[in-house]
């Protein structure tokens, strides 16, 4: 039974949770979380400042020894909106490193509202009509539509509680001119996806983070006798809270139930954010939910150590949704796409036991023979080298910044340049897939020789592998030629030579 841990490092507060893989569903085992500010000087000097990356630091260190103590299996750890900003990040990864051994991924808002809604979604409290989730942290503010469980928009805009904070208000109690301001800043941010959001039809809204919780204790608290308190805020309530709120000095704030010591110092700014969404996108009501981003960090390492599991599945369905769209975006010929994805995906099988490739590897070759092409969209000219930018630097959701990589090296060698280990594309990819990614770049360049012609003129493909020899066999349809894609195999014997070390020839049957 496999056990993970998840460690969120956000701009206010840092989070972990352990939990273990039984029976396809995870176990909680451990949680801790701890207000450091980390984002406190990112938002105003655009620079971590030591005292709060030390004191981050020592709570990693505090998780550290948590994950050793339960024996976790592996521990995925990310950083969000400060260190997306930060311009000394470098030197706190470092830091992290040295002190804990572990590598800090820093990932984009995007990928952030993803985990969110894949943390969300493993509940069966969310049903499939369209739902609205909303994370605000101490950064930024992530907002996803869902609807069946699967990604619909998702959007990060600049409305954390501590930015906001920092760069807004800073008298207190907060003075009517400071609020003034913030509200003005929070509705132009807002006012730019109100169209978006308001074409989904939302009939739910989830909230997460700690503000969303601060705020629904405070809502129950009010009430006074409504009975058992339930996490949901209406408008209307929320439009009373964030008044109440500004009124008071944070020393009164401190004493509100549910708010918190550390809370109540940015809560203005939070209850402010949600008071405005709840306007400006003319939402009744949002439920709070305490599950979140360590959530789908903890479900995406299941689906990646099991894909049987519920995780696994709809990361799968999110990853194909995310490539169709790019295909579509970028005016790809989707029906040769498919074909070169069919081929590869049979090369793979096939010559496993030559490329001795790991199993991740047939859904990256997968994936880039779907997004070989987009690079056309900008120029036919240096097509290649926009693939492989377009595909570094899109948000194709499920994948990892180092999982594009491979992707993208792996769909840029198509022309007549073979790939170097000093290349660009080659060296942003770990060493130590380097080797692999060359050998996927082969499979890749015979399935799209096995269908040059763009005609389906190979009805199908017999491959028999012997120690010397690779041998291809095509199988042309009823009164169609083979000769172009012929050619283009024999064109890559040399390559082929040079990689697995073996002949390879062809032949028609």
């Amino acid at each position: 039974m496999p056990t993970f841990a998840a460690v969120d490092i956000g701009s206010n507060s840092v989070r972990l949770k352990i939990a273990r893989l039984q029976a396809g569903r995870l176990r909680a085992l451990h949680e801790d979380r701890e207000v450091t500010r980390l984002g406190e000087g990112v938002f105003g000097s655009g620079f971590l400042t030591p005292d709060s990356m030390a004191e981050t630091v020592k709570v990693l260190r505090r998780f550290h020894r948590a994950t050793q103590q339960i024996v976790t299996d592996s521990v995925r750890v990310v950083a969000t909106s400060a260190l997306r900003d930060a311009r000394n990040s470098q030197a706190f990864l470092e830091w992290v490193r040295s002190a804990t051994g572990w590598r800090v991924e820093i990932i984009s808002g995007v990928e952030e509202a993803r985990l969110i809604h894949l943390g969300l979604v493993s509940s069966p409290r969310v049903d499939r009509s369209p739902t609205l989730m909303m994370d605000l942290g101490g950064g930024s503010c992530e907002l996803t539509v869902s609807q069946g469980g699967h990604i619909r928009d998702a959007v990060s805009l600049p409305l954390g509680a501590v930015r906001l904070t920092n760069e807004f208000l800073r008298h207190d109690p907060t003075r009517k001119g400071e609020l003034k301001r913030l509200r003005a800043f929070v509705t132009r941010e807002v006012n730019r996806i109100t169209d978006r959001i308001a074409s989904a039809k939302v009939k739910n809204v989830i909230a997460t983070s700690g503000t969303a919780a601060a705020l629904a204790a405070v809502a129950s608290h009010l009430r006074r006798g409504a009975g058992r308190p339930r996490p949901v805020v209406s408008r209307a309530e929320m439009t009373r809270i964030a008044k109440r709120l500004a009124r008071l000095p944070v020393s009164e704030r401190r004493k509100i139930e549910g708010i918190g010591p550390r809370r109540a110092e940015i809560i203005v700014a939070g209850a402010t954010v949600y008071q405005e969404l709840l306007d400006r996108l003319h939402l009744k009501a949002f439920r709070y939910s305490p599950l979140g981003l360590r959530d789908g960090i903890l479900a995406q390492m299941a689906a990646d150590c099991d894909r049987s599991t519920r995780s696994g599945r709809q990361i799968e369905s999110e990853r194909w949704e995310s490539i169709m769209k790019a295909v579509d975006h970028y005016h790809v010929d989707r029906k040769h796409a498919l074909d070169v994805r069919d081929a590869a995906t049979l090369l793979f099988t096939a010559l496993r036991s030559l490329h001795r490739l790991p199993p991740e590897y047939r859904e990256w070759l997968s994936a880039a023979a779907m997004l070989y092409e987009v690079g056309d969209y900008v120029n036919r000219n240096g097509r290649h080298h926009h693939t492989h930018y377009i595909i570094s630097n899109s948000e194709i959701l499920g994948y990892t910044p180092q999982e594009r990589r491979i992707i993208a090296a792996v769909a840029r060698y198509l022309g007549k340049s073979r790939p170097s280990m000093e290349d660009g594309p080659m060296k942003v990819v770990d060493p130590g897939d380097r080797a692999n990614v060359q050998k996927a770049i082969l499979l890749l360049r015979l399935a799209r020789a096995l269908n040059l012609g763009r005609s389906r003129a190979v009805e199908k493909v017999r491959i028999g592998v012997r120690s010397a020899e690779v041998k291809v066999t095509l199988v042309p349809r009823r009164r169609m030629g083979v000769d172009l894609e012929l050619w283009a195999i024999e064109k890559e014997c040399g390559y082929f030579r040079e990689v697995f070390g073996r002949e390879l020839s062809t032949a028609v049957s």
